[in-house]
């Protein structure tokens, strides 16, 4: 499984994407995220599904970016031209795949601001090749191992928290996820996109680098816990109590 973020605030991006690759009883680690800059170019790509899929496809968008770079001058652009490969991918592999009783499911996020985009901008892509863009209601997409993180993101991110509590939010979803699910794990890489900066900056936490904070915020959710007011309990527990009294 996968667990791949990325975030959009008023001020940039964040991107986070765990390293596990799990095929039958192997594990092993690899990069889920890609960057591409070039100029006032700048983008990344985070994945999940089968990598032989992803592969092939990032393959075919890599000589597309290198042919045709130019001619993207706006982030969506760029999207659909990996769609177009996603869709080329499954054109050439999905029967022989799904015959092999493996399911063609790539799905990816796609980041980053090009030349003639007014802002940056955050989109997520089907396997069937069509997309949709992030909205300022619910700043982020989930692909992979989505549901563990998603309460503590719809509670805790705005589209106007900053760059800094987004990639924090945006760790805790993912030690959220960790915890439990055990085909997400570190490494863990992260990107950061400011608003106009054309630069992606990029860095690779260790799971040395986190248990203290993961820690932390373990024993501050169990002294929250115990400070939640109990007086909402108090007609549940008479009850209890009565029903316990002889007759």
């Amino acid at each position: 499984m996968t667990y791949c973020l990325g975030i959009k605030v008023a001020t940039g991006l964040v991107a986070i994407a765990d390293t596990r690759l799990t095929s039958g009883s192997e594990v092993s680690s690899n990069r889920k995220v890609s960057v591409h800059e070039v100029e006032n170019h700048s983008l990344f790509i985070m994945t999940s599904g089968l990598r032989s899929v992803r592969d092939k496809a990032l393959t075919y968008f890599r000589e597309v970016i290198a042919e045709q770079d130019q001619s993207f001058d706006k982030l969506y652009k760029a999207v659909n031209a990996f769609g177009q490969q996603v869709k080329r991918v499954a054109q050439e592999d999905k029967a022989s795949l799904e015959a092999g009783g493996m399911h063609f499911n790539l799905n990816a996020i796609v980041g980053g601001q090009l030349q003639n985009d007014d802002e940056h901008k955050l989109y997520l892509l089907y396997p069937e090749g069509n997309w949709v863009e992030v909205g300022t209601g619910s700043p982020f997409f989930i692909i992979g191992n989505s549901g563990y993180g998603k309460p503590l993101l719809y509670r805790s991110l705005t589209y106007e928290t900053s760059l800094k509590d987004a990639l924090k939010i945006g760790f805790l979803a993912f030690d959220a996820t960790k915890v439990s699910a055990n085909d997400v794990d570190y490494p863990l890489d992260v990107i950061l996109y400011p608003k106009d900066s054309f630069h992606m900056t990029e860095y690779r936490l260790e799971k040395e680098d986190m248990d203290e904070i993961s820690y932390q915020w373990s024993a501050l959710l169990n002294n929250s816990v115990r400070k939640l007011p109990t007086y909402w309990m108090d007609p549940i527990l008479d009850k209890l109590n009565a029903s316990k009294s002889p007759v």
